[in-house]
């Protein structure tokens, strides 16, 4: 492993301590948000959606640290998650297993590894409205979320490892559904599009978590860039690669210069100025977007801008080292509109930042800056 710089290093020190604790006052449960910096623990949530990202926060920290304790624990949580394989209530497969089953078959190539993603991965696809050309939320076949952008590279994954074209198809149709309705001109994004599912007809925005039906979620836009970078990773599909580029500049463009998104753009004045799981989504995407463009100059412009956020989220605003407050990365938001982990800290935010740490330590190319 490379040597990460300070503050990255003392970053892992510490989400390797914090982890450590809950995993031992928490045993075998999975938190979703923090209340006042403790873990509101659950079996179950909302709509069951955040279990594979301690297993995954697990499973980067071995990686990061090569510590044996931690491999240990990635597979246990790993496997508490195994039965939700064949969960068809959610349309959240791929945060459940992409942390988890799809990096342990990716370092291993654990043939049980290899068919529990298959599995889940077919199971995402019963979600498949060929009327619209979508996989639909947990909401109804009517409802498309952008979020659905990270889990569909579990289907692609499958239709990898199957060589099933028919998989490969149907993700492949929920992007260009994706980019054509949640994708504005500008390159913002909607969070939800409402379909009459009987004839795939587009009826308008919605949100759930944003300031308007028509602003821009900052999460949302986070999950777009990361999510339409894999779709071109996948296809090799220039389109893919294009929209990615667009919504990275929208985030780059309207975010400032530390990196550190609103809950949405267009609020006015927020009382709550830092949505932090957003920003660590959008460094590990413009990691892995870095990677992938084939403009010089984008490709720096992108890494620069993750090893911002990052040296930011490492800062003593953000990283909590008070042994008090439970979660790794302070002022993440689950849910404004209904007032939930606002804030707080957040079990996907945590995860971002740990593989965004990781990217890092791929890259080892640090600036002096940075």
């Amino acid at each position: 492993m490379k040597t990460l710089p300070f503050p990255y290093q003392h970053a892992i020190e510490i989400a390797s301590q914090k982890l450590l604790y809950l995993i031992a006052t928490y045993p075998d449960l999975t938190p979703s948000f923090t209340q006042a910096g403790k873990w509101r623990v659950q079996e179950t949530g909302w709509t069951n959606w955040c279990e594979g990202f301690l297993g995954g926060s697990l499973w980067l920290v071995y990686l990061l640290t090569r510590d044996e304790r931690f491999l240990q624990y990635a597979e246990h949580y790993s496997r508490l998650v195994e039965l939700r394989k064949s969960d068809r209530n959610v349309h959240d497969l791929g945060f459940l297993f992409l942390p988890t089953w799809k990096r342990w078959h990716d370092l291993t190539e654990d043939v049980y590894a290899r068919q529990v993603v298959i599995e889940a991965g077919q199971t995402l696809t019963e979600r498949f409205v060929p009327q619209g050309g979508y996989l639909c939320s947990f909401q109804g076949s009517h409802s498309l979320y952008i979020d659905i952008m990270m889990n569909v590279p579990l289907i692609f994954e499958a239709a990898l490892l199957l060589g099933d074209d028919n998989l490969l198809n149907i993700a492949h149709q929920h992007c260009l559904t994706t980019r054509r309705y949640l994708v504005r001109g500008d390159f913002s994004t909607a969070h939800e599009g409402i379909f009459d599912p009987q004839t795939g007809k587009f009826l308008h925005y919605q949100t759930q978590q944003g300031w308007r039906d028509d602003s821009t979620w900052a999460r949302g836009q986070t999950w777009a860039i990361y999510g339409f970078a894999l779709a071109y990773q996948y296809t090799h599909k220039s389109v893919f690669l294009q929209t990615a580029e667009g919504l990275a500049d929208f985030y780059l463009l309207h975010t400032p210069s530390h990196g550190i998104p609103p809950n949405d753009w267009d609020e006015p004045n927020p009382a709550f100025p830092y949505e932090s799981s957003a920003a660590a989504i959008a460094a590990s995407g413009l990691f892995i977007l870095s990677g992938l463009t084939q403009d010089p100059l984008r490709a720096k412009v992108y890494q620069d801008t993750a090893y911002q956020i990052l040296f930011t989220l490492c800062s003593a605003d953000f990283l909590t080292e008070d042994d008090a407050w439970e979660g790794i990365l302070r002022h993440g938001i689950y849910h404004l509109p209904a007032f939930v982990g606002v804030d707080e800290s957040t079990i996907w935010g945590d995860y971002f930042f740990l593989e965004a740490l990781w990217w890092a330590n791929q890259s080892g190319s640090f600036s002096e800056k940075h």
